[in-house]
């Protein structure tokens, strides 16, 4: 069973600024600017766009002060991270989620990446990385609601995948039976983020 995975929103960029600002200069980081004209072109559905933007933020700052890494797109965990969300809002997935899992090694702290790893992970059907993905975020901020929402979710389809191969080897129980069609009535009516 394939579950469509809906356009997701922008994790708080200050959220990830908070965590990662804490006596860096102002001048290595984009400005607030930067970060809004990027994720309105995004809650606009502009996500080319809002790539194009990121791509001539980052060629301007060439020859800036470099960190993780040693890359300009290093420098800033908030760019960085609505490049992937453009990636994913262009079903470039394969490039998203490189681009997420570079941003884990260099910010193995941040929950939100892994959170969009595992958003790719279902739109693959592979839903046990999803899961795994899920819970590293859990583990780096246990009060990231999101995340746990969608392991929620992950969970479900799991169990949707494991009764329907009970119910493809032959004569069915019919409490198993509304117990598969309830989970997914509960999957349509979901939306993941």
């Amino acid at each position: 069973m394939k579950v469509s995975m809906p356009r997701p929103s922008p994790r708080s960029a200050l959220r990830i600024a908070l965590l990662l600002l804490g006596g860096l200069p102002a001048m290595l980081w984009a400005s607030s600017e930067d970060v809004r004209a990027v994720q309105e072109l995004l809650s606009r559905g502009q996500a080319q766009a809002a790539l194009q933007r990121l791509e001539a933020n980052d060629r301007a700052r060439d020859g800036a002060p470099t960190l993780a890494g040693g890359s300009a797109a290093g420098v800033d965990a908030e760019l960085r991270f609505l490049r992937g969300v453009a990636l994913m809002d262009l079903q470039r997935n394969a490039e998203a989620l490189a681009w997420f899992e570079r941003m884990t090694q260099d910010y193995p702290e941040l929950p939100d990446p892994f959170n969009n790893i595992a958003l790719l992970h279902v739109r693959a059907s592979r839903l046990e990385s999803a899961r795994q993905a899920l819970e590293t975020a859990l583990r780096n901020d246990p009060s990231y609601r999101v995340a746990r929402a969608n392991l929620g979710l992950v969970h479900l389809m799991l169990a949707v995948q494991a009764w329907e191969q009970v119910t493809a080897g032959g004569p069915v129980d019919p409490q198993l039976m509304r117990r598969l069609e309830g989970a997914r009535a509960l999957l349509a009516a979901s939306t993941p983020r």
